[in-house]
């Protein structure tokens, strides 16, 4: 188990990381000026759940392996690619909506569509290659060996950084949810969110697609 100072650095740092504009954050804010706080939060869930899984590649020893295959990097990283491209698409010829029938498609929501959106956030997450190999490099510089299961460590720290994404990443959903609210006012500003939102998921698809292991 870590010391609790390490414990404590170590959530400062992630804090200051979560707050870094960053593809995930920014998907954050979109995804939820686009459909609301809570769809938001959904979303940030999903990446939180992603978290959890590079965590455990870490800890396993598989990222090391995936870092030394040029071939691997090279597939997650077109997956997510295509992934973000495909949502791009949906924003672009998405249709407008008033705030009105987006709050009473919202209350009306089932389940399967905050699960969808967790799935989002956790997609988004685990195709994105350049995250495993940051944990990869990140993580094990607060694990002490004297201090037992290094792996125990790493799941640990992954967890602190999880909270720290959570609160910083929820908080972003919620600004920029009531922010969308209000534009859905507007069938306009609605339109032009969503063609706004499909050139970010575009953007960051290409990003991604020329993303470099080093």
């Amino acid at each position: 188990m870590p010391a609790i100072e390490t414990l404590v650095t170590f959530f400062g740092v992630a804090v200051v990381l979560a707050l870094t504009p960053g593809p995930d954050n920014l998907f954050v804010l979109v995804q939820s000026a686009q459909r609301g706080w809570r769809a938001g939060l959904a979303v940030v869930l999903g990446l939180c759940l992603g978290i959890v899984g590079h965590t455990a590649a870490v800890a396993l020893g598989l990222a090391a392996v995936f870092a030394a295959s040029a071939m691997a990097f090279t597939v997650l990283k077109f997956c997510g690619a295509a992934y973000l491209a495909w949502l791009a698409w949906q924003a672009l010829r998405a249709p407008a909506a008033t705030a009105a029938a987006s709050d009473e498609s919202a209350s009306a929501q089932p389940a399967s569509g905050w699960w969808k959106m967790v799935g989002r956030g956790v997609v988004m997450n685990l195709t994105n290659p350049k995250v495993l190999i940051f944990f990869l490099a990140f993580l094990p510089q607060f694990a002490d060996p004297a201090r037992g299961s290094v792996a125990l460590q790493l799941m640990v720290l992954g967890l602190v950084f999880m909270l720290a994404t959570m609160l910083v990443f929820g908080a972003i959903a919620c600004f920029s949810g009531v922010f969308g609210t209000l534009l859905m006012r507007s069938v306009r500003a609605q339109t032009v969110l969503n063609r706004v939102a499909g050139l970010v998921f575009l953007g960051l698809a290409v990003r991604l697609a020329t993303a470099q292991r080093t």
